[in-house]
């Protein structure tokens, strides 16, 4: 008989892990879209109606063909180690090609400071993951570019979960009345 913490309580099946041998074999990466939030707070907090008035309020954001302002998104880019589960986080305002090339370069310095070496990296299949930029700069730093199968986020999991982590810890966590972190 297995112990309960060895069991999927769901379906009764023993829970397959996996890691890899040493840090570095493997590292995921990937990005998390988060709403920017208007000045006053956002509808998750102050219900839809006052979020709504908190977002037409908002200065300083072009305007949408409705004149409320476009508040854009917030781009989380992590690269997460597959054996310890060390993650590398930035956020900016795209998730372009030449964004997630400078994430994983500063990622890179930032293993190889803690004497980690990165092999392989897997990503989904994201535009930016697809790019010329991406295979050659992963090539110039003798990196091994692997991609998941298409519609197929479990393959990604850690960093997945990561993501699941950091927005009911940090991001979903308390009401923020600004963009600054009041």
């Amino acid at each position: 008989m297995n112990r309960l913490s060895y069991v999927d309580r769901v379906t009764g099946e023993p829970i397959r892990r996996y890691e890899h041998d040493h840090p570095g074999s493997l590292v995921h990466v990937d990005v998390k879209k988060l709403g920017n939030i208007p000045d006053g707070g956002g509808w998750r907090y102050v219900g839809r109606r006052q979020g709504s008035r908190n977002r037409a309020v908002t200065p300083g954001k072009p305007k949408n063909k409705w004149r409320n302002p476009k508040l854009g998104y917030a781009f989380v880019h992590t690269i997460i180690d597959d054996h310890s589960r060390v993650a590398y986080t930035e956020v900016h305002n795209d998730e372009s090609a030449v964004t997630a090339v400078g994430v994983l370069h500063r990622a890179v310095e930032w293993f190889a400071d803690r004497g980690v070496a990165i092999e392989r990296i897997l990503s989904d299949n994201g535009g930016a993951y697809r790019s010329h930029l991406w295979r050659d700069t992963c090539e110039a730093l003798s990196i091994t570019p692997k991609r998941t199968r298409p519609y197929r986020p479990q393959t990604n999991g850690k960093v997945e979960r990561f993501h699941r982590t950091m927005a009911d810890g940090w991001a979903y966590a308390r009401c923020y009345t600004s963009e600054n972190g009041a």
